[in-house]
């Protein structure tokens, strides 16, 4: 929450987000958004039947959105609070490098959405810059590689249909640098993927589990830069 807020911050989630929306299909479709993906799901709100947020334990909650009745949960990532195929659209964001237990996180996610979903997975590349530096969520937890999330992907019944890359301009909030975000993105894009921060795939969800059901103890790793904030500000209770 916190890294959002600097310029840095709101330059990179404007260009994660032109690029996630259009692999984004909520029209009228059930959205739901886990680890911090609020920053993203202010524009799926018009188009998608309903949009839900759920943030993990140990990162904490914010109210969501700011002009209406909060949409987020704080949840156990692993034992999510929803019935069997409730979503058709999910985004998680700042989630799956910080989980400890990725294979319960996928069972729990392919329990969750409906047959023929599509879940959006944004995660930092292994090597790129933003994977080196610490001072962004980005820089913090477990970075993949492609061959390494397809696996994931398709070890647990979800087919990889898109695949996108974000982020090539260095994270620094140098401000030369940030005024000229759109050029790193396009030269980047020229370039190929070696230079890119973050990785975006949008995968369908198969008929059939791929693995049986197990059971661990919930865990999840703290995430430095996107600290908890209450649901409202403590000036509001009287």
């Amino acid at each position: 929450m916190q890294f959002y807020r600097s310029p840095l911050g709101r330059i990179s989630r404007r260009l994660i987000a032109d690029t996630l929306l259009p692999m984004a299909p909520v029209k009228g479709q059930r959205v739901l958004g886990i680890g911090y993906a609020t920053p993203y799901l202010n524009r799926l709100r018009n188009d998608a039947e309903r949009v839900m947020a759920f943030m993990p334990q140990r990162q904490g909650v914010a109210h969501w959105p700011l002009d209406a009745p909060s949409l987020a949960a704080l949840v156990d990532p692993l034992e999510l609070p929803l019935t069997d195929s409730a979503v058709d659209v999910v985004v998680a964001i700042h989630a799956l490098e910080h989980l400890f237990d990725l294979e319960e996180f996928m069972q729990e996610l392919w329990r969750i959405t409906a047959p023929g979903a599509r879940v959006i997975l944004v995660v930092p590349r292994r090597r790129g810059f933003w994977a080196q530096r610490d001072t962004t969520p980005f820089g913090h937890g477990h970075p993949f590689s492609q061959n390494q999330l397809a696996r994931l992907l398709k070890d647990h019944s979800f087919t990889p249909e898109v695949w996108r890359e974000a982020l090539y301009l260095p994270p620094s909030n140098f401000a030369p640098l940030l005024k000229s975000a759109r050029l790193f993105e396009s030269l980047g894009r020229l370039l190929g993927s070696g230079l890119a921060g973050v990785m975006l795939v949008r995968a369908r969800k198969e008929m059939y589990p791929a693995v049986t059901r197990r059971r661990r103890a919930p865990q999840f790793s703290q995430i430095p830069g996107l600290v908890s904030q209450p649901a409202w500000p403590s000036g509001h209770i009287r």
